[in-house]
């Protein structure tokens, strides 16, 4: 079916599927939104994690049909993932595409309607085996990050964590100074907006810190290897002063 004639959002540009570690994949799209009544135009991420042949999807981001050829190619699509309440506009086409269960945080609800087939709860039941879920616990908004026991802990989060260090060629030249302005495109950064929607509690990120880890990949911005934990904590005591 073209992207023209179905009915789900059609798919942005975006750039090629990057192997980052051995079996997680990362990718960066296009986003339109409308914000507070005004236009924007920037980018965001997918991370993809192969399990036995079989993909798991945080922070959708449809594909185009070259695009979806690739990713199919790297295994086959079991679950979507959903750990940031303002990120959902890809999931019910993966969805439909593929049969495959949603997973969402708990008291996340689906502004598409779409139930929650999983959800992922700290101690419970995980889509991979090497993976656990941080849950902040003082948001007004659900929000959680995936822990994965490999390569030295990898963190993969959606809006709370950010690590964008300047615009890419998904942005608006209006985007690009307005979010300038508000300091989006700062190193090991925490979500500005998000952080407006959020109103997070200093305790979360001091147990968040305390999570064995050496890489994050963030839903905005560039992947942070090797000195992740040294540089988010830096962040964490400049804003919070844990």
């Amino acid at each position: 079916m073209s992207e023209s004639m179905d009915r789900f959002p059609a798919a942005l540009p975006h750039g090629p599927v990057r192997e980052i570690f051995p079996d997680v994949f990362f990718v960066t799209g296009g986003m339109e939104a409308e914000i507070g009544g005004l236009e924007w135009h920037f980018s965001r991420n997918m991370t993809v994690v192969r399990e036995d042949g079989r993909l798991t999807l945080i922070n959708s981001v449809r594909l185009s049909d070259a695009g979806l050829t690739e990713l199919e190619g790297l295994g086959e699509v079991a679950g979507v993932v959903r750990i940031g309440s303002l990120h959902s506009r890809d999931d019910a086409f993966y969805l439909d595409r593929y049969g495959v269960p949603l997973w969402q945080m708990p008291g996340m609800t689906h502004p598409d309607g779409l139930a929650t087939d999983r959800t992922l709860g700290e101690g419970g039941v995980m889509p991979l085996r090497d993976a656990s879920v941080f849950e902040f616990r003082t948001t007004r908004i659900p929000e959680g990050i995936l822990h994965l026991d490999r390569e030295g802990g990898i963190l993969v989060a959606c809006d709370s964590l950010q690590n964008w260090l300047q615009p890419d060629e998904h942005f608006s030249e209006v985007s690009r100074e307005r979010m300038e302005a508000m300091g989006f495109f700062t190193p090991a950064n925490l979500g500005p907006v998000w952080m407006q929607a959020a109103e997070p509690g200093a305790e979360d990120f001091a147990r968040l810190k305390a999570l064995p880890f050496r890489h994050v990949l963030c839903g905005h911005g560039e992947p942070l290897l090797d000195t992740a934990r040294e540089d988010y904590t830096a962040t964490f005591q400049r804003l919070f002063g844990v």
